[in-house]
């Protein structure tokens, strides 16, 4: 991979981690368009670094709120900081089980297999056009709420399933505050990516050579500032209610990629 191809996947995954079009289904259609022919580890490896970059905005933007989630799991009263940090932990544990218990075949999926990415990308379009249609609550998440949009976030590690899309949508069909709904699912990931990160470095997975440092750290650069612009701008189309132009987009994609996929 060069370092153009690195640019262009980093802007993908900067754009689309936060934008509700799933970043890894773009990902897998950008490496079939360039004729990725990586080994399903190598493709993962290339993700894992892209999603990093994305957390890594996800924390500078959202820097207060973390601040708070750490100070609610090391103060021992029981407020509203320390409540919201157990609903964060709650979201996080159908995502850890699968990826523990699946990790093999959830990394054979990411090897340009377009067809399942254009089928998911018509889900993730559906559940955005439901969301739009929810109506607005001034809910606040609850364990059970956050168990839920945690299942969801699991269903999401497909590639073609945006993670925020499929959680965001469920927050706002279960009543939940629209911002609130994407502040938290912006929140719930992190902890997530870095686990993943983590566990891989420590395995031995994640083994840079000379041939692919420089294109991931680019990558891994255009992804960190397209995504802080892309958070900010996705607080704020959520709050508005315009996800159905993003179920479109994903109704075309999803349509192209399985089009291309049978060619």
């Amino acid at each position: 991979m060069g370092i153009f191809e690195a640019i262009i996947l980093g802007l993908i995954q900067g754009l689309t981690e936060f934008l509700p079009v799933s970043s890894s289904g773009h990902l897998e259609i950008a490496k079939a368009i360039f004729g990725d022919n990586m080994m399903p580890q190598e493709s993962m490896l290339m993700t894992v670094v892209l999603h990093g970059a994305t957390a890594l905005s996800t924390i500078v933007i959202f820097r207060k709120e973390i601040l708070e989630i750490i100070n609610g799991l090391l103060q021992l009263e029981w407020n509203d900081q320390s409540k919201f940090s157990i609903k964060i932990i709650v979201s996080m544990v159908p995502a850890a089980i699968i990826g523990v218990l699946f990790d093999e075949e959830i990394e054979a999926l990411f090897g340009g297999a377009l067809t399942l990415v254009g089928g998911m990308l018509l889900i993730t379009g559906l559940l955005l056009l439901l969301a739009d249609k929810a109506k607005t609550t001034n809910k606040e998440v609850t364990y059970t709420s956050a168990l839920i949009i945690g299942v969801s976030q699991a269903i999401a590690i497909m590639p073609g399933i945006s993670r925020s899309g499929a959680t965001i949508s469920t927050s706002v069909l279960l009543g939940i505050d629209r911002e609130k709904s994407a502040r938290f699912s912006f929140l719930m990931v992190v902890p997530l990516i870095l686990g993943k990160m983590a566990k891989d470095i420590l395995s031995g997975e994640i083994n840079f050579s000379g041939d692919n440092v420089a294109p991931m750290a680019v990558g891994f650069v255009v992804a960190f500032f397209t995504g802080m612009v892309a958070c900010t701008w996705m607080i704020s189309l959520v709050k508005k209610s315009k996800l159905t132009w993003f179920a479109i987009y994903c109704f075309v994609v999803g349509a192209i990629a399985l089009g291309y996929s049978l060619v």
